[in-house]
């Protein structure tokens, strides 16, 4: 197998350990050893890379991705769009999303219902770029929760499937796991700005979410929901919904429980998409807007209290969520490591450990994914500055010195320029220097 050696880096190797100087050398798209120390080691490899003491760290894990979503400003727009152009869209989103640093991403649902596990079945087979991709359901609702955009004369697809009842909530469940999704999708509760299903209402009944989690699990498939009031999080954890999203309305109860659950359960706060949104609003300086502005707020606030406690009784939280909205586009969600530390009081290491290890059990590969440690797969970067002195940096691609996925550069940058994949063909960077 052919190897590389990356010298004289600091490695952060996402475990919760201090970073430390240090080599790496990779044998084919593994980690083959980890060497501790700045003494200089044999240069004995295919390729020898330099690091000059950059930081070099896992990729980084979208925990709560939805790369079908197409930066749109109205739902309405997941509706009109053809299935042709949404599927070239969403091809687009998978690839801003690695030249972002993120090398892979746990879908929390996809506007259509094939549309994900296409996408990660050409990533796959290494015909697009894109991370690596666990593939979800649309987002399972009831009539007149959220995702349901139907009216008595028309019907509109956005990103929900409307079902009732343990039969049809079954149906879904088995026709999406037939169409080769890995995660299913479930709204238990409402959302703000929802008419008759608001964040603070649990819409999904109890035996509706049994029978859905049920199913899934029998086919080996995991399960997310959407839960932002107190009662959709405990429906959620009775009934071992593996990943809740969201629990911004979240009481002493509710968090009890999800402590009792830390060991299985994960949760994803999302809250990118409420600050973009405040941010928004109140820019248009438009008192009528007052309302709105006002529910958001209350979001806000009850979601940063939330999390702040969970980070108090460490329940694993991954980062990132509902980025593709115009007012928080894809590409842009390593803005969430910058809201975990303001926002939540986290540290920038606390955060990169939420981006990397926590994020490896959110894509269900927590022995080969989101750590520095042999064995394990080469997804990595190597980031010129120390994001544990300024989180921010990992905002801004120009601070990416490369981005490694399965052994791959899919990105390396020389000389101020950035080498994609394609031009690589097959270079290291050495090479490319020499």
């Amino acid at each position: 197998m052919r190897e590389t050696l990356i010298c004289n880096a600091m490695i952060f190797d996402g475990s919760g350990a201090k970073p430390f100087p240090g080599h790496l050398r990779l044998r084919g798209n593994r980690i083959a050893q980890v060497m501790k120390g700045s003494d200089a080691v044999a240069q004995e490899a295919d390729e020898v890379i330099d690091a000059g003491g950059a930081f070099l760290m896992p990729g980084l894990i979208e925990g709560h991705g939805h790369i079908s979503f197409i930066d749109q400003a109205d739902l309405m727009d997941l509706a009109v769009i053809g299935v042709e152009e949404h599927t070239l869209a969403t091809m687009h989103n998978a690839r801003k999303l690695l030249d972002a640093g993120f090398t892979s991403v746990n879908s929390a649902a996809s506007a259509k219902v094939r549309l994900d596990a296409v996408i990660r079945d050409e990533i796959e087979a290494g015909r697009i770029p894109g991370p690596r991709l666990r593939a979800a359901s649309p987002e399972i609702t009831v009539t007149s929760g959220l995702g349901d955009a139907n009216k008595m004369h028309v019907k509109l697809h956005t990103f929900g499937m409307v079902v009732d009842g343990e039969d049809e909530v079954v149906s879904a469940v088995r026709l999406c796991i037939r169409e080769g999704v890995d995660n299913i999708k479930l709204n238990i509760s409402g959302d703000v700005f929802m008419p008759n299903a608001d964040s603070f209402s649990t819409v999904m009944a109890e035996n509706e979410v049994r029978v859905a989690v049920e199913t899934a699990h029998a086919h080996g498939k995991r399960v997310a929901a959407h839960c932002r009031a107190a009662d959709s999080i405990k429906r959620a954890v009775r009934n071992r919904v593996d990943m809740i999203y969201h629990c911004d309305h979240a009481d002493e109860e509710a968090l009890d429980m999800l402590e009792a659950a830390k060991d299985w359960v994960l949760t994803g706060p999302a809250i990118g998409v409420i600050i973009k949104s405040i941010e928004a609003l109140q820019s248009a300086d438009d008192p009528a807007l007052q309302p709105q502005i006002d529910e958001l707020k209350k979001l806000y606030d009850d979601n940063c209290w939330t999390h702040a406690e969970m980070r108090k009784r460490n329940i694993p939280i991954v980062i990132g969520g509902d980025y593709g909205f115009a007012v928080n586009p894809q590409g842009t969600n390593a803005n969430d490591l910058v809201y975990f530390v303001e926002h939540y009081g986290f540290s920038p290491a606390e955060t990169l450990h939420a981006a990397t290890m926590i994020g490896a059990r959110a894509m269900n590969r927590p022995d080969e994914l989101g750590q520095i440690r042999e064995g394990f797969l080469a997804d990595l970067l190597l980031i010129d500055g120390d994001p544990l002195d300024d989180i921010a940096i990992l905002t801004d691609p120009a601070h990416f010195k490369a981005i490694m996925k399965d052994g791959k550069f899919h990105q390396q940058r020389r000389d101020g320029a950035i080498n994609t994949d394609q031009e690589n063909s097959g270079r290291g960077w050495l090479a490319a220097q020499q």
